[in-house]
């Protein structure tokens, strides 16, 4: 389940690209079609949100920030016996 980090009811529009970027801004980048290449990023909101390791950060249904814990799959790494 995600827990709501900041509220900003961020309306998004069409082949967009919304993300949280390494300083914790929202950010949208114009998504790659077929042949056509997509766009750089550009901010859409400054929120500067500190990052806890290990979380998931998404722009929800409602334009807010969430924050979910990773689920890490795989199989566990066998030790060395020496």
């Amino acid at each position: 389940m995600a827990e709501k980090v900041a509220k900003l009811g961020i309306k998004r529009e069409k082949g967009y690209l919304y993300y949280v970027d390494k300083k914790g801004d929202v950010s949208c980048a114009k998504m790659a079609r077929g042949k056509s290449k997509g766009g750089s990023p550009k901010k859409v909101a400054k929120c500067g949100i500190k990052r806890k390791e290990g979380y998931l950060y998404i722009l929800d249904k409602k334009g807010d920030v969430s924050c979910a814990k990773m689920k890490r799959g795989g199989r566990k790494k066998k030790s060395k016996k020496r």
